[in-house]
């Protein structure tokens, strides 16, 4: 057992649930299958040996992550419950009128997991050897060709509207709920395009269904080397990331607060995890505290909140 384990499990200000022996919930934004699910059940086991209590993953989809973010800033600061976010957490108050929830008031950041550069990726089927010849076959018919994303006002959304602007191309936005529709409708074709993360897609990549044509980052990822960035193909002014955190109800103690970015930060150097989300997921993983991630979050708001004004962006 470890030092920082032993002083978690031995420490005086130890959860409530714990002592009650009561489940300590993940909620999840989304449905099962998408890279968030993925990312709170691979830390679920090793959470619950950490904390000494069990620790189950909640699905709560609906509104791009608002619902189950708002269920955790509406919660007792008890230590019993947290949120697994998405990008799309920087995003929803720009996005969704009346949210129900003010996310920096209600909701304090725990953990900055990771992040990871979105992909351009189109079905097998479809006829562009690679990026310039989408962005010509759109160009020569505007609003024919679709790409999907896990939803209206995602980042990949966000990215791909701020592509056509500085790319001068115009293609049809097709809305998923989540990471797990999206996978089934690319499994089955059923848009030209889809903009996620690899996390998603790992595994219709090494069947071969879909075929990266792009990377959003700023430079070429290690686990893609081959598949250059947006800039390097003529769209300029793109340098979007995913990200993963953890946040608690902002009524929670910053003892209990410290404890549980402790128990994250724990599952995240073990090797078997970062392994998973590294090579496997192709998340970078940051392991940020709460301040990093609060102004990390605040640069996101105001970057993701201005593409959403000037492109007049409307939630679903």
């Amino acid at each position: 057992m470890t030092i920082l384990r032993r002083a978690l499990l031995a420490a005086p200000l130890a959860m409530p649930a714990l002592a009650q022996n009561n489940a300590i919930r993940l909620v999840v934004g989304f449905p099962p299958g998408g890279s968030t699910d993925m990312v709170a059940r691979l830390m679920q086991p090793h959470l619950a040996s950490i904390l000494g209590a069990p620790v189950v993953v909640e699905n709560r989809p609906g509104a791009s992550g608002a619902l189950g973010a708002q269920q955790v800033a509406r919660a007792a600061g008890d230590g019993t419950t947290w949120a697994v976010v998405f990008d799309t957490h920087a995003v929803n108050p720009f996005l969704i009128p009346n949210i129900g929830f003010d996310s920096k008031r209600d909701l304090a950041p725990v953990m900055l997991i990771g992040t990871a550069p979105n992909l351009v990726l189109k079905h097998r089927s479809r006829p562009w050897a690679d990026f310039p010849a989408m962005l010509a076959a759109a160009r020569a018919r505007p609003d024919t060709v679709t790409y999907g994303t896990i939803g209206n006002g995602s980042l990949a959304h966000l990215t791909m509207s701020l592509a056509q602007v500085n790319g001068n191309f115009k293609v049809v936005h097709v809305p998923y709920r989540g990471g797990g529709p999206l996978v089934t409708a690319a499994a089955s074709a059923e848009c030209d395009l889809y903009v996620a993360t690899l996390t998603v897609f790992t595994a219709l990549l090494r069947e071969g269904t879909v075929v990266p044509l792009a990377v959003t980052s700023g430079a070429r990822v290690s686990a893609l080397p081959q598949v250059p960035t947006m800039a390097e193909l003529g769209v300029p002014g793109i340098n979007a990331q995913a990200f993963w955190g953890v946040l608690g109800p902002a009524t929670t103690p910053a003892p209990i607060r410290t404890r549980m970015e402790a128990a994250v930060r724990e599952v995240l150097n073990l090797p078997e995890v970062r392994s998973r989300l590294t090579d496997q997921l192709g998340v970078d993983v940051v392991a940020g505290d709460g301040a990093a991630f609060g102004a990390f979050l605040d640069g996101q708001m105001e970057v993701w909140g201005r593409v959403v004004r000037e492109n007049n962006i409307r939630p679903d």
